[in-house]
């Protein structure tokens, strides 16, 4: 993997991980197309802590490794490198997103009861937004789910889908509408809610063409589920505001992750157009093989250097960097498909089956272009922020550059 000079200690993480991935990983990886199990995911977990490479983006405070968001993209991408990888090192969807917003705005007991045993990998988590039309989905303008003020806390009710990892999960963090109230404004507001708690169901699985994320997308119900005020992570009304804190680096996240398998893809095309030959010459020398590898190493490192300033725009900028985040998950999961897709071809007929892993790959990677937020949705907005950009610059002095014909530059 090329990198920009990396710190001392963030280019040893990233190498021990490295090392663990290949060493440890992916001898314990499941056959293309299956789930890991639970018992292997433990195991894999004792050995990432064992090796000093556990849950890399959680603060040291909390059994992880301290690294600044910055730096989060050599060590996630190695551990993308296989497709259980970030599950391994306990910085996998949702998990990871959650364990991130919580540091950030769960208050010191919210942290014991929720953060603690997330980042040690003892309980995992969901998060509850999405939600059956007409709710929110890419538009989370359309949020449907309703929290009520009642004596002592709050009463939910609702109903969520594609609630990722809910099936075993310990707790889900749910967005709801709230009401004015207390001097808190109407808008939404997020709750910690126990997946034991009475009143909350899973429903009905959603099968998936992925699998790599544990505990599946299933359907989630609240009738009138009672939490405590305690149970509000943040302030009441402002859960949008919050889900910025939490989507723009797990959208980039994914990028980070996903990243890592298509370099592992195209090392599989590499390694097989090395020794293949076709009409008397090595596949490696024949052209339209190259072209294929040629567009995909610029795939890569075109992903590689929007992922890395993006997390420094996260680091420094917040709303500059979500921006930026936007742009990066749909240029990396696009182009991350199109790696997977070209290794496809360039491996023939055994990259079509379970030969190879590289079709359970396209599985995982293609959903990322609805994920997180579809594509065209992304689109639309990173149209709007340049639109509205480029109007405040012309109104704030900068010339006017698409006069008509005949009439000078800058000329209405």
């Amino acid at each position: 993997m090329s990198t920009i000079e990396l710190p001392g200690n963030v280019e040893e993480l990233r190498s021990r991980t490295r090392d663990f991935i290949r060493t440890t990983v992916i001898p314990a990886e499941p056959r293309p197309g299956e789930r890991l199990d639970a018992a292997t995911r433990a195991e894999l977990q004792s050995a990432a802590k064992e090796a000093g490479v556990f849950a890399p983006h959680v603060p040291q405070e909390f059994g992880g490794q301290g690294l600044e968001l910055r730096y989060w993209s050599p060590v996630f991408q190695e551990a993308g490198y296989s497709p259980i990888g970030a599950s391994a090192l306990n910085c996998m969807a949702p998990d990871e997103g959650n364990m991130h917003m919580l540091n950030l705005i769960a208050t010191p007991e919210q942290k014991q009861r929720y953060l603690a045993p997330l980042a040690a990998g003892t309980a995992r988590s969901c998060f509850g937004m999405t939600e059956p039309h007409p709710g929110a989905g890419s538009d989370p303008a359309a949020l449907l789910t309703h929290a009520r003020k009642v004596d002592g806390g709050w009463s939910i009710s609702g109903d969520k889908r594609f609630t990722s990892g809910a099936e075993g999960a310990a707790f889900c963090i749910v967005m709801a509408r709230t009401d004015a109230a207390g001097g808190a404004p109407a808008g939404a507001t997020m709750f910690l809610v126990d997946m034991d708690n009475p009143g909350l169901r899973i429903g009905a699985p959603i099968h998936t063409m992925d699998r790599a994320i544990t505990g599946g997308h299933p359907h989630l119900h609240l009738d009138n589920v009672f939490v405590p005020d305690e149970a509000v992570l943040g302030e009441a009304g402002r859960g949008f505001q919050y889900a910025q804190v939490r989507l723009g680096p797990a959208r980039l996240t994914h990028c980070m992750r996903w990243l890592g398998l298509a370099r592992r893809s195209l090392d599989i095309a590499l390694d097989r157009v090395e020794r293949r030959e076709l009409f008397g010459s090595p596949m490696k020398d024949l052209g339209l093989a190259q072209e294929l590898i040629a567009q995909s190493v610029i795939d890569i490192e075109t992903s590689d250097a929007i992922i890395t300033k993006a997390a420094v725009l996260l680091d420094t900028d917040p709303r500059q960097g979500s921006a930026l985040s936007s742009v990066a998950k749909v240029h990396c999961s696009e182009a991350i498909y199109r790696v997977v897709d070209r290794a496809m071809q360039l491996c023939g007929g055994d990259g079509m089956s379970d030969a190879l892993p590289l079709a359970s790959y396209l599985n995982e990677v293609r959903p990322f272009r609805i994920y997180d937020g579809s594509n065209e949705t992304h689109k639309w907005a990173i149209s709007r922020r340049a639109s509205s950009a480029r109007r405040r610059a012309v109104d704030t002095g900068e010339p006017y550059l698409a006069g008509l014909q005949g009439e000078p530059v800058g000329v209405l």
